[in-house]
Parts: structure tokens; C-alpha cells; sequence
């Protein structure tokens, strides 16, 4: 490591890139800085706080709406903000790691918006990350265009989408930038670069700086992100209120906190988004040593199963009662294949957004470009001429505590089959993270940090409540790692490995694979986590 910058107590560590200059500057790491000194302290004490509470979920503490907040929620006068400039009509969102090429082509889709995704979608290599942060910046300047080394040229159009950006979660860190030695928290790196960079920016444009939120699992965590927007909106001396975020709903703690969530961010709030793989993946890893909490076959467990019908409904109630957005989940599929797979992906994309606009959502993600038609046509038959559907406040639903973990009505068992896949997505995207590659095309799916993650902490809970063989997903296990070795001969077998062992394979379930695989792999050497 070299020390690139040092500015008061800030250095950036590594290896000096292409226009790096240009995002790192001494103002902008002073505003890091500051944000740091204001909220580092709380966010450790939040992050305790999560295993303090997963240790009581793990002794049986059941999981309830909170009677201390039920004042907020028996409220019918409280509303959030509404909709900023380029807010209003989200029918279609795609997503996707705020790469150049990637990034003209979501923004040039069809789509509303586009959220650039540092976090699930991307491997945080230092050069990613600063990277990223570059692409933002010429995006909203209009320098994006490029021709790509086969001739291919990208141009950005007259009407791009909206972007919002998503920073890594609370629970990350960045150990290219370091206070006094300690690694920043990764998601006020995020947010800061862009926010320091570009907020001016949109503002001019005529939008805003627009946000989302991840795998936060409380309302108090809710409440750090407002705080650090108001401060922020003051130390740039931008108006409280101009900064809007969608706050994911993809933990099972959120989950029954979302009028609470909304509450805290209300000045703030663009709405909600059912982030489903991520939700899925928490419901899993949070009830992993229960045995009645063993799902079947990853790709069996539907948005029709019945706690996770309750999740989404429950999602719209609140949103639409506070006059906010509720954005529906991430439609993975990348089209190709031949006509037949390509007829079969967009069947069953239109069948999930018909179900998503029939319940009230105001729009929906999308991983691909091919996807976005079905998807607007769909919420457009809803729709009409109406930019979102508010007005559905869905006073038919109610959902209980019970209802959100009824996991024991989802039936089936694991199949040979599908150990064999959570095994082999699991390599495959552990393999592209550790090169740098956080998106990857598995199987006509767009695999991401969350898909992964289902499929490792499957593998545990099966392991760990007999389900499976250990004898048979430790042969599974070699023969996936030799097909991924010939397939790919500069895999990083051993690292892959490695982590595979220590997040599906040991006896206690790492929270996140990507602390550990960070930490130990990434970026060469261990690194202090909160």
C-alpha cells in the first residue's frame, strides 16, 4: 500500500488511478471526515446492537410490532414528503454496478430510473468504487459517451433516467480510506464522494440527489441515514429536504418496522422497495439454527409463498397509507437463449409485474434493458395515464406478526438438484467477486451479492439440521470447484475455497460472506471490522 492523499487525519491508501484526482480531493475527504466524526460512533453502537438482537432472536425471542412505536403507527395524520423532481412516474427501475458501458445502457433503457448499485451489484475494488464514483460524475455532466474497443459506441440520449445511487450497507467498511487508521464506514465513503460531487450537480440538472438505502434493520438505523443527510445538506449549504432515499425492505427486522422506518426518513422518504432476495436471505440466516424454518429449493421459494405474500402487502399498506412509493423486486432474468428461453424469461417477468401492479406497487426493478418493455407495458395496462396508483391504500390488508414467519406452510425439502446449484452459484459468484466482478450472468439469471448469499446460508441450514449429507455436499462441493477450475482456468480456486468453507461450510453462519471474503481476499490483508 502506498499513502495516495493525507489530508488532517484523513490518508487514502493504494494505488493511484486514471483521474482518481478528480473524486479524491482534500475537500471532499475533509467532508468524509467530518461525516465520520459525527456518526462513526453511532453506527459501531447500531451495529452492536444488531448482534445483540440476533443472539435474542437465536434464543427464541419472538419476533413483534414494537408497542413502543404503536403511537406512530395508529396515527392517520403523518405523511412523507412527496415526490422530488424525476420521483413522481418510477414504473420501471434497473439496476446495475455504476460501470461506463452498463451505465449508458441502463440510463438510455426506457426505464424511470436507474440505480447505481455499489453495493450488491458491485465488487468494492478500490478502483470500482473511485471508478464508480467517475461514471456518476460524467453521467450527470453528459460525458459519458464512449466507443468501446470492438467499435461499438455509447451515447447517452436526450431523456436518460433518473439515478439514484445505493452505497454499501452499515456493516461494511473501506480500508482505502482511514481515519487515524481505522477504515471509514463504507456507506458515508459512498454516499459522501457522491454527494460532495454531484449533489450541485442534479440540482442544476433538475433533479436532486437521490438515494438507496440497504439491509437496514430498524428504525434507529433509519434515523442515523436522516441525520447524516441533515448534516450533510447543511454542510453544503443545501436545503433540508432536498436529499430523497428508498429505504430497501429486504430484512425481516424491517420488516416490522416500516411505518417506523418511513417515520424517521419522512422528510426525507421516496418510498419503499420489497428487496426480496436480500429479505429472503435474512429470514434464512436469522432463523438458521430452527428447523422449522428450512425452505426447500431456492428457485421453488416464489413471491406466492405465503409469508412472502404477506411481506409484499404489508409493504404497499404502509407505503400508500403515508403517500409514499412502493417499488416491487428485482426481475433477474436476462433475456437470450434462443426464442423459446427468451418467450419463457418475458412470460415470467410479465406474470411477476402483472402480480406486483395488481397489488398496488407503483413500479418495479429490473436487472437487464430487455426487460424494461414488459415491464412498462405491464404497470402501463395498470397505470394508464396515472404516474403511480397513491391513491390504493389497500385498507383490505392485514397482515400479523405470525404471517410475516409462517416459513413451515412453504413446503418441500431440498433436491439433489438444487444443493448442486446453491453450490455451484455460490462458487461462480464467489470466483467474479474476488475479480472484481460483483453482477454476473448464471444460467440466464443476473446473479448478485444477495442471490449468493440465499444460496450459501442454505447450504448451512440444510447442513446444519441434517437435511443433507455432509458426505454429499462435500463431493458436490470438489466436483463444482474442478468445473469451475476448467471452465475458468485463472479462477482463484484456493481463495474461492477458502471462503466457501468458512461461510457454508463452518460451524458457526458468518453474518455477510462479503466481510469475511473482503477482509481476508480482496484487497490482500485483514482489515479491523466493527
Amino acid at each position: 500500500m502506498t499513502t495516495l492523499v493525507t489530508t488532517g487525519h484523513v490518508q487514502v491508501l493504494g494505488v493511484p488511478g486514471d483521474r482518481h484526482e478528480e473524486v479524491l480531493t482534500p475537500e471532499a475527504l475533509d467532508f468524509i471526515a467530518r461525516l465520520d466524526a459525527a456518526f462513526a460512533a453511532r453506527r459501531f453502537d447500531l451495529l452492536t446492537e444488531r448482534r445483540r438482537r440476533s443472539a435474542l432472536l437465536r434464543g427464541g425471542t419472538p419476533l413483534d410490532f414494537s408497542r413502543a412505536t404503536k403511537s406512530i403507527r395508529t396515527d392517520p395524520d403523518w405523511r412523507v414528503a412527496r415526490p422530488a423532481p424525476g420521483l413522481t412516474d418510477r414504473r420501471v427501475e434497473i439496476t446495475g454496478p455504476p460501470e461506463r458501458r452498463i451505465a449508458v445502457n441502463a440510463l438510455n433503457s426506457g426505464a424511470q430510473v436507474w440505480m447505481a448499485d455499489f453495493e450488491d451489484a458491485t465488487s468494492p475494488t478500490w478502483e470500482n468504487i473511485v471508478q464508480g464514483q467517475l461514471t456518476l460524475i460524467d453521467a450527470i455532466d453528459r460525458r459519458i459517451d464512449f466507443t468501446a474497443d470492438n467499435g461499438k459506441e455509447y451515447r447517452l440520449t436526450d431523456r436518460p433516467a433518473t439515478i439514484m445511487v445505493r452505497p454499501r450497507g452499515w456493516h461494511l467498511t473501506e480500508k482505502h480510506l482511514v481515519i487515524d487508521g481505522r477504515p471509514v464506514p463504507a456507506a458515508l465513503v459512498d454516499f459522501g464522494l457522491y454527494f460532495f460531487h454531484c449533489a450541485r450537480r442534479q440540482i442544476d440538472a433538475g433533479s436532486g440527489p437521490y438515494f438507496y438505502l440497504p439491509k437496514l434493520e430498524n428504525r434507529y438505523e433509519a434515523r442515523l441515514w436522516n441525520d447524516v443527510f441533515l448534516l450533510a445538506q447543511d454542510l453544503l449549504d443545501i436545503p433540508r429536504g432536498t436529499i430523497r432515499a428508498t429505504v430497501l425492505i429486504e430484512t425481516i427486522t424491517a420488516a416490522f418496522e416500516m411505518e417506523e422506518i418511513l417515520h424517521e426518513l419522512r422528510e426525507h422518504s421516496a418510498g419503499l422497495n420489497a428487496g426480496r432476495w436480500d429479505y429472503l436471505f435474512s429470514l434464512i440466516k436469522n432463523f438458521a439454527h430452527r428447523p422449522d424454518f428450512v425452505l426447500p429449493d431456492r428457485a421453488t421459494v416464489t413471491m406466492t409463498a405465503p409469508f412472502m405474500r404477506a411481506y409484499t402487502e404489508l409493504l404497499v399498506r404502509t407505503c400508500h397509507q403515508r403517500g409514499a412509493h412502493a417499488i416491487g423486486g428485482m426481475a433477474a432474468q436476462i433475456p437470450g437463449g434462443g426464442t423459446e428461453a427468451l418467450e419463457a424469461a418475458l412470460a415470467k417477468v410479465r406474470l411477476d409485474k402483472e402480480r406486483e401492479a395488481e397489488d398496488g406497487f407503483d413500479g418495479s426493478w429490473v436487472a437487464h434493458p430487455g426487460l424494461v418493455p414488459v415491464c412498462r407495458t405491464v404497470f402501463g395496462e395498470v397505470l394508464g395515464d396515472r404516474p403511480h396508483q397513491l391513491e390504493r391504500t389497500r385498507d383490505d390488508v392485514h397482515v400479523t406478526a405470525e404471517e410475516l414467519v409462517a416459513v413451515r406452510r412453504t413446503a418441500g425439502r431440498p433436491t439433489p438438484e438444487g444443493v448442486r446449484d446453491n453450490i455451484a452459484v455460490t462458487l461462480r459468484y464467489y470466483d467474479a467477486w474476488l475479480n472484481g466482478r460483483g453482477a454476473v450472468a448464471l444460467n440466464g439469471l443476473m446473479e448478485d451479492a444477495a442471490t449468493a448469499e440465499i444460496a450459501r446460508v442454505q447450504i448451512w441450514q440444510w447442513l446444519k439440521h441434517g437435511t443433507v449429507e455432509r458426505r454429499s455436499v462435500e463431493r458436490l462441493f470438489e466436483e463444482e470447484l474442478a468445473t469451475l477450475g476448467a471452465t475458468y482456468p485463472w479462477a482463484r480456486l484456493d481463495q474461492v475455497r477458502d471462503l466457501f468453507e468458512r461461510t457454508a461450510l463452518a460451524k458457526e453462519l458468518p453474518a455477510f460472506f462479503t466481510t469475511e471474503a473482503y477482509a481476508r481476499h480482496l484487497v490482500g490483508r485483514p482489515v479491523v471490522q466493527a
